[in-house]
């Protein structure tokens, strides 16, 4: 039974993360807001609601180690696993101008995100700060984009256009709200079954809730970014593949963790701040080291993403 609502709560968490993303995609088109905007939040930002909804579900239930466990595993398998995969497929393409402040955002964020477990706990008054810190890196990226349509713009209007290219007619708007708010539901159900049966596994097999948040419920939670970055690698655009997980990772610090902290602090436990959160910092600055030699990630680069996430695994298990 347990299986059973792992797979339904995936399932659920991979179709309502795609149906969230069309539909507010599709609402915003209808109501003629700028394709910027759209590109620069609700794709990357929208894929990461199946992680926002898990940890929240975790906190509430009081399991840390699945909360802070979802956010830092699923940032080491967005830069690992995910852009791995999507750099084999095809060589992905780097926008200097997007990477040189997203890049430079990332590593900041990662480093504050240690600072702070360190300290031991993802309080109230953190989590407002990384919420205030996500709105001004937003704010700054549209105004600064909108003045100047440069490559970096562009990357991000690509974004908006992978999984809901604008075409003739499209869905109307009473439709794509239902289609929004349907994957809303389906990601709040499928992440209270994920986490739910994830907890149960933990204490049937005698893993601890960390490892299964680190893996399982990152990797479920994660799925979303895995759709959009493959689909625009075979779609040969590189950039809209990395500027997807740059941002999802973004976000995932600043927005899931300070959502999170702000309605219930969270305990950062032992082995996740002695090792794991340490990991998530090496893969953001090994992604800028392979970034920066040539502006693009080789299918070489990537092959060495995929057997470090191999290796973490190992370790972990």
């Amino acid at each position: 039974m347990v299986w059973l609502e792992l797979t339904a709560g995936l399932l659920l968490l991979l179709g309502g993360g795609e149906a969230l993303v069309k539909g507010a995609v599709e609402a915003a088109q209808r109501l003629n807001v700028s394709p910027l905007l759209i590109g620069l939040t609700l794709v990357g930002f929208g894929t990461s609601t199946p992680e926002l909804v898990a940890s929240l579900e975790a906190a509430f239930i009081g399991a840390p180690g699945i909360a802070v466990g979802n956010i830092v595993g699923s940032n080491i398998a967005n830069i690992l696993l995910i852009l791995g995969v999507s750099a084999v497929i095809l060589p992905l393409s780097i926008t200097p101008a997007a990477f040189h402040r997203d890049g430079t955002v990332l590593v900041g964020a990662s480093l504050l995100l240690v600072a702070v477990s360190i300290l031991g706990t993802l309080s109230s008054l953190i989590g407002i700060v990384f919420l205030g810190l996500l709105a001004a890196y937003t704010v700054w990226t549209f105004l600064a984009e909108r003045r100047r349509e440069d490559a970096s713009a562009r990357m991000h209007l690509a974004e908006g256009e992978v999984l809901a290219p604008r075409k003739p007619g499209g869905m109307a708007l009473p439709f794509a709200l239902l289609v929004a708010f349907g994957g809303i539901a389906a990601v709040v159900v499928g992440a209270n079954l994920l986490v739910g049966s994830a907890v149960v596994l933990s204490r049937e097999f005698g893993v601890s809730e960390s490892v299964i948040g680190l893996t399982l419920v990152a990797v479920g939670t994660s799925l979303p970014e895995l759709a959009v970055s493959v689909l625009a690698a075979i779609r040969r655009q590189g950039d809209v593949a990395l500027g997807n997980i740059v941002g999802s990772n973004i976000f995932n610090i600043l927005g899931i963790a300070g959502v999170t902290a702000t309605v219930a602090s969270v305990p950062v436990p032992p082995e996740i701040k002695a090792f794991d959160i340490w990991v998530m910092l090496a893969t953001a600055l090994l992604l800028v080291c392979f970034a920066v030699t040539g502006w693009r990630i080789s299918r070489l680069e990537g092959a060495t993403f995929l057997a470090g996430y191999g290796i973490y695994l190992w370790i972990l298990i």
